[in-house]
């Protein structure tokens, strides 16, 4: 399975947070920091905070805060929360439109893979995945 730039992004900017906490950190920083459409990222940064994993500060002060403890952030539901609209294949949404659907053998192994990529990134917190802490740091200071 692979992740939508858009979901990438949403990672980028959690781990940011997760590294910086608890410190707020404007939208714009985080965009100059990965060389990223500051527009695109304020809509990813709206898609989190509307989802929960991250706060929004408007004003001079303002920027974006994790909005509970990073350990309480799994991965696996960022992905499933960014991806809710992005299925694996076609016929997991809405077009149904597909010749072999009424008697295809692929849906149930993809789904079950679908749901093990899944299974397999709730193990994981944002905690732990920014884990080199110091080392994040370092490199977002450069």
């Amino acid at each position: 399975m692979q992740l939508d730039k858009f979901t990438d992004y949403a990672l980028r900017v959690l781990m940011t947070l997760a590294v910086r906490a608890p410190a707020r950190v404007p939208t714009s920083e985080i965009a100059s920091l990965y060389g990223l459409s500051e527009h695109h990222l304020s809509k990813v940064a709206t898609q989190l905070v509307s989802e929960g994993f991250a706060a929004s500060e408007r004003g001079r002060n303002g920027g974006l805060t994790l909005a509970r403890p990073a350990e309480d952030i799994s991965v696996g539901a960022v992905v499933r929360a960014m991806k809710r609209n992005d299925p694996v294949v076609e016929c997991f949404g809405t077009d149904k439109s597909c010749l072999i659907l009424p008697a295809c053998g692929l849906r149930a192994p993809l789904a079950q893979a679908q749901e093990a990529f899944f299974k397999t990134l709730d193990v994981y917190s944002l905690a732990e995945v920014t884990q080199p802490r110091q080392a994040l740091a370092a490199l977002f200071e450069r």
